[in-house]
């Protein structure tokens, strides 16, 4: 395959540092042209060092400085500014741009990266939840491809190339239920962020690892499937898998069904979508089914995990509801984590954003903006 330029929004998080370790792998392959940070500063700088990219964003103005000086010697361009990031990945000599942001932010990157016709390994479910319409549609009209990296989706569109999507009867994510499976509404009402941020088979950032012991993780994923493989609300389920060896299934119409299997670990996803079409060789640890002689399957408890039932909710109503539940569960989060409101009242604090932010059946760009801000400023004022 010839070399790809990549970009990566989001360099020092989870999933950015480990699209970096499959990079170095593979120096045959990629060669990373831009790196961007919000804050760490220090982790950004040895990146920059290590892979000498053209281009460095980190938008915490405090940080530019020490970056600045620590990379004076270097030829990168440092850039310290919001609109910078989303100006960046338009360059002449990016061919995909791997979005590990989190949150909202990732929506205006992923957009101007379309308009330039870049290629996306996405790994912001986000963008697709915020604006799944405009961002597919968009996608479309610059015949760009979009790359799944979350490990649910990644796996879907492992099980349908080759196939036809309309000869899909329905795609089943799975969830491993997080570190609160099994338990009762009782039993969450003291939960402490401590407890939250232990996920039994996953290691990630804090916002989705709160977000996969809600099952709200689970929730935007659902929404994210649908624009992704042009589904319809009714295809689309979800089932508990504690195990997290089947990473999703796809039913077709002939009964058939299809799923991807293997160790949990995103730098499997990642090396695919940064590969596709090849499937690249690694020496990442195999799975053995005698290692795992028993997988099992359970239903989602819908109302004791409230915030995948409002996740459903947001998916039937379409429109600017499910902007409204992310930036609601955004704030939630940061409050939760910062001790500020518990374990349950993150969907208590989601629920009222739904009931109170203006509905807009048809939204635009800007639409989506002022829905954000709206729910952002009232998900702040509530209290517990």
């Amino acid at each position: 395959m010839q070399k790809k330029n990549i970009a990566i929004l989001g360099s020092t998080g989870s999933i950015g540092t480990q699209a970096l370790e499959v990079i170095q792998e593979h120096q045959d392959k990629f060669n990373v042209e831009i790196l961007t940070a919000r804050s760490n500063a220090d982790l950004l700088i040895e990146q920059a060092i290590l892979f000498s990219p053209k281009i460095i964003v980190i938008t915490d103005k405090k940080q530019a400085e020490k970056v600045k000086t620590a990379l004076s010697n270097t030829n990168i361009k440092i850039y310290s500014d919001e609109n910078s990031l989303a100006e960046v990945v338009q360059g002449d000599n990016i061919d995909i741009v791997l979005t590990a942001l989190v949150g909202y932010a990732g929506l205006l990157p992923t957009l101007n990266a379309l308009k330039a016709k870049k290629t996306i390994a996405l790994a912001n479910k986000e963008t697709l939840v915020v604006a799944g319409e405009l961002v597919m549609n968009l996608a479309k009209k610059n015949n760009c491809a979009i790359l799944p990296v979350d490990s649910e989706h990644s796996a879907v569109f492992q099980c349908l190339v080759g196939e036809n999507y309309q000869q899909i009867e329905k795609v089943i994510l799975t969830a491993s239920g997080g570190p609160f499976r099994g338990k009762t509404t009782q039993d969450l009402l003291y939960i402490t962020k401590a407890q939250a941020l232990k996920h039994p088979n996953w290691t990630m950032g804090a916002k989705i690892t709160i977000d996969s012991a809600s099952l709200m993780n689970k929730g935007l994923e659902v929404i994210e499937a649908k624009w992704l493989f042009e589904l319809e609300n009714n295809q689309i389920d979800v089932v508990v898998h504690p195990q997290s060896i089947v990473h999703s299934l796809v039913q077709f119409k002939d009964g058939s069904i299809k799923a991807q299997l293997g160790l949990p670990d995103m730098k499997l996803p990642i090396q695919y979508a940064l590969g596709f079409p090849d499937r690249l060789t690694n020496n990442f640890p195999r799975f053995n089914f005698l290692n795992y002689p028993q997988l099992t399957f359970e239903s989602p408890d819908f109302n004791t995990f409230k915030n995948l039932s409002l996740a459903f909710e947001a998916l039937k109503k379409g429109g600017n509801m499910p902007c409204i539940l992310n930036a609601a569960n955004e704030i939630a989060v940061e409050k939760f984590l910062q001790d500020k409101i518990s374990f349950l009242g993150m969907s208590d604090l989601i629920a009222n954003a739904m009931q109170k932010i203006t509905f807009i059946q048809k939204p635009v760009y800007e639409d989506y903006v002022l829905t954000d801000i709206e729910t952002r400023k009232l998900a702040q004022e509530y209290k517990n």
